[in-house]
């Protein structure tokens, strides 16, 4: 240590083991500070899931803010433990956030798509929507990206910008749905007969509902059919299995009370033309 201190002009080693010293704890304190914000995090996600009622497309947003704070302050810390004042932090974090707003412009147009898309909530966390030229079940909306599940089991990150800037169709957002069928018989049926009975049918059905009323009118007369349309409306979570069952059971009850649905068809009349000589 005595050698050393020969070498080393006088206040330069002790001022070289206080910078040490500053930096150890620095980190020390950045270190520290990360982990308390994952707790924080964790924590503030733990509490809104107690709380009755509590919106699932909030919850991810208001954990991360809670987390961004803890890592703010961490930050401000580590920037004190050097000296640096208060005012000097907020002239530089004001002068970095306009270098870094006018670098990354589409950034900061996630950002406020994201915080109008949670505002006006066009789609919610657990909707399954059509945005930005996907489709998939909503899982997370995020400040930067809303992450989506397909119906498949793909995981999918859409800009919010995307989002926000383009059509957006929930099939969860309305209570009701209208199901419509369509479904052809041939010519030779009975058209009265077949209208009384697949109303008589429609009625029957289970988790439709009776308002609006269901109706079933002649849609088009085709070139192979007489094409009947099948209108109600059902409860939206009713709505895919209702679609399905009815499918199956028009053509099932038709069948059964002798009716026909039937193929596509074209009559080709051939007519001799007599050689002339």
């Amino acid at each position: 240590m005595e050698k050393l201190q020969e070498i080393v002009p006088p206040g330069l080693l002790e001022s070289g083991l206080d910078y040490a010293m500053q930096a150890l704890i620095a980190i020390l304190i950045l270190i520290v500070g990360w982990t308390i914000a994952g707790w924080v995090k964790r924590l503030t996600l733990r509490a809104m899931n107690k709380i009755p009622n509590m919106d699932a497309t909030l919850k991810p947003l208001l954990s991360n803010i809670a987390k961004y704070i803890v890592i703010i302050i961490t930050i401000i810390a580590v920037l004190s433990e050097f000296g640096i004042e208060t005012t000097s932090i907020i002239a530089v974090l004001g002068a970095a956030g306009l270098a870094i707003g006018l670098a990354l412009q589409g950034t900061l147009q996630n950002i406020a798509a994201g915080v109008m898309i949670l505002i006006l909530r066009p789609l919610r966390v657990g909707d399954f929507v059509e945005a930005a030229g996907t489709s998939g079940v909503v899982k997370e909306i995020g400040l930067f990206t809303t992450q989506f599940t397909t119906l498949d089991g793909l995981f999918l990150s859409v800009p919010n910008s995307s989002i926000w800037g383009g059509m957006v169709k929930n099939y969860n957002m309305n209570q009701t749905r209208r199901v419509d069928l369509e479904v052809g018989i041939s010519y030779d049926d009975n058209l009265t007969e077949a209208l009384t009975l697949l109303e008589t049918f429609l009625k029957s059905r289970d988790k439709m509902l009776a308002d609006p009323a269901p109706a079933v009118m002649v849609m088009a007369l085709a070139d192979s059919s007489v094409n009947i349309n099948l209108r109600c409306w059902v409860n939206t979570p009713d709505y895919w299995a209702f679609v399905c069952d009815l499918k199956r059971d028009v053509k099932v009850h038709l069948e059964a009370n002798g009716f026909t649905i039937p193929y596509p068809q074209r009559d080709v009349y051939l007519h001799q033309v007599e050689k002339t000589s």
